[in-house]
């Protein structure tokens, strides 16, 4: 996909971080809008400021865990703009954080319905429009570096977004087999400034932990720290984005400094030993 001017794209989870700067940055290549998020007045908020530069702009409140409110967010961009070229299955979340065998069912109900589900709902509800459409096409599924290589005391969202890069994968494989005019991409960012350690500000109340959420602890510090330090910004992120789907990749990885995690990690397959956590051991 090379001409990006007059197309419409969707973007989930697009009332702030990523989502935000993808939004921004397609609306700088001359695209009409569809902006999706379970947060009303930030949504509100995002679109606004593009409708205030000019930009053609659909903002629909919607939850990607549910399969109907994604199926009803197709119909609104499909009844206002005829079709969708671009589909970014962006929105996510994070938490969940400790020992495996201690994370609760809420959080594993949660966190993978937002981030695993909310690709599926997505993919089901607009890849067979934009397939009958006939035009060039491109999906492209958040995932993160966790999805590539396994973190300690980060299962559930690690599962979550280790799903989305196999669902991605296939669906890649699945398009090119069939020489279709729609292409996909996996973006597996490294550490970008978002808010998404705050997610739980919109996490459903019947899906919340009882009692008193626990308190911030130091490595959790620590990352919110550096996220705000030295974070990519989201506009950056956006640009790798671009362009990927101009040169028609899969792999949209925005961090050299994963890749000896990833190597390590596909060295100790090839070579049937065990996971490390640490480099060069």
């Amino acid at each position: 996909m090379q001409d990006f001017e007059g197309r419409v794209a969707v973007v989930t989870g697009a009332a702030s971080g990523i989502g935000r700067g993808l939004a921004r940055r397609f609306a700088e290549e001359g695209m009409r809008i569809v902006l999706a998020d379970v947060e009303r007045d930030a949504l509100e908020a995002a679109a606004a400021e593009l409708r205030d530069a000019g930009v053609e702009v659909l903002a629909v409140e919607a939850d990607v865990s549910s399969a109907a409110s994604v199926e009803a967010l197709a119909d609104r961009a499909y009844e206002a703009f005829g079709a969708v070229h671009l589909l970014c299955n962006n929105a996510g979340v994070g938490g969940g954080r400790g020992p495996t065998q201690d994370t609760t069912l809420a959080d594993w109900q949660w966190i993978l319905g937002v981030n695993l589900w909310g690709v599926i709902h997505g993919v089901r509800a607009f890849v067979p429009r934009m397939l009958d459409g006939g035009e060039e096409g491109h999906v492209v599924n958040t995932s993160s570096g966790a999805g590539l290589a396994a973190t300690p005391f980060n299962t559930v969202y690690g599962t979550s977004k280790a799903g989305v890069v196999a669902l991605s994968e296939a669906l890649w494989l699945e398009l090119d087999l069939r020489d279709a005019p729609v292409s996909a991409s996996v973006l597996c960012p490294g550490l970008i400034r978002t808010n998404i350690l705050d997610a739980e500000r919109n996490r459903p109340e019947a899906l919340r932990n009882p009692g008193e959420p626990p308190p911030e602890g130091s490595g959790r510090a620590r990352l919110r720290d550096a996220m705000e330090s030295s974070g990519m910004p989201p506009a950056e992120v956006a640009a790798h984005v671009v362009e990927a789907i101009r040169e028609r990749r899969f792999w949209i990885l925005t961090h050299d400094d994963m890749d000896p995690w990833m190597r390590q990690r596909a060295e100790s397959i090839l070579a049937r030993s065990n996971p490390s956590g640490r480099l060069g051991g």
